[in-house]
């Protein structure tokens, strides 16, 4: 059945003029809550179904062509399915308060939970198309989309793998409550970052290697990799955090780094469950602050 679902999806994807070939993003819509949703799909080679999938939020202002271009998972990456939603018009926090342009929000609750369910209804229609491994969806986005990604492990770590979200802070001023399970986090920040500041990105990274019971003591990376370092954790989910000076543009090397983190994990063969005996920390209440800034 899941065979002939997924025919069907790729047969409707070439009825309606869209090329199926596999790295191609395609456009598809769906309707949440009576609202029209758009993705930029790129399907994964063939034979790869059902694959790692991985999720990429523009940041606020952006859209989802830009992003597919700025990122081009799909390219460095093309045994996964890479997904690029468009975020509606959002009230941001740092910029744009009425309103006018696109982006995501911001914490629980915020605009009915709107992208959440969103989100929510783009996993379960790429599950039943047979199209995604359940084991190995995955979040990344810059900015107000990487507040978003984070938000996502905050509400949604029964969902998602691991996270890499860019530019981006999440939680204050409570950060170390915001997390309660455990998940791989790698993340990219700049030092003179302009609009979310360094100082904030550090309390959110304090909750992070919290959550994942992370020591003090760092490690390197990758040798190619020369701004990160990473945080060992005894529950499997480390912390890996890239430092640079791009002020608050996504750094030209983090889409081939992420990447590299993604396939680590989908290596490992790490499940959208506790990835260990050890329990959640942090029983707080998760729900983040609506202070929580993000561009």
């Amino acid at each position: 059945m899941r065979r002939l679902l997924r025919l069907h999806v790729w047969a409707v994807l070439a009825m309606a003029g869209l090329t199926a070939r596999a790295g191609e993003p395609v456009l598809r819509t769906w309707t949440v809550a009576g609202v029209t949703r758009e993705a930029l799909v790129a399907l994964p080679a063939a034979g790869t179904q059902p694959a790692p999938t991985v999720f990429v939020f523009h940041g606020h202002g952006g859209s989802m062509r830009n992003v597919a271009r700025s990122f081009a998972l799909h390219t460095l990456w093309p045994e996964a399915l890479v997904v690029y939603p468009q975020g509606l018009a959002t009230p941001g926090k740092l910029t744009d308060p009425e309103g006018r342009r696109t982006g995501w929000q911001h914490h629980a609750g915020d605009q009915g939970d709107r992208d959440l369910a969103f989100v929510d209804t783009l996993v379960k229609s790429l599950r039943a198309e047979g199209l995604a491994d359940p084991r190995h969806f995955y979040a990344t986005g810059h900015s107000n989309g990487g507040a978003f990604t984070y938000l996502l492990w905050s509400t949604r770590a029964d969902t998602f793998a691991a996270f890499a979200p860019s530019a981006a802070a999440f939680g204050l001023p409570q950060a170390s409550t915001a997390f309660r399970t455990p998940r791989p986090l790698l993340h990219f920040a700049s030092r003179n970052d302009p609009l979310v500041r360094f100082v904030w990105q550090e309390r959110t990274l304090e909750g992070a290697r919290q959550v994942n019971q992370c020591g003090i003591t760092a490690e390197p990376w990758l040798a190619a990799a020369a701004h990160a370092t990473r945080y060992p954790s005894p529950v499997g989910a480390p912390v890996i955090v890239w430092v640079g000076s791009e002020g608050h543009a996504l750094p030209r090397a983090a889409p081939a780094l992420m990447v590299q983190f993604f396939r680590e994990q989908a290596a490992e063969g790490s499940d959208n469950g506790p990835r260990t005996d050890a329990q959640p920390v942090a029983p707080a209440d998760p729900t983040p602050s609506p202070a929580s800034p993000s561009g």
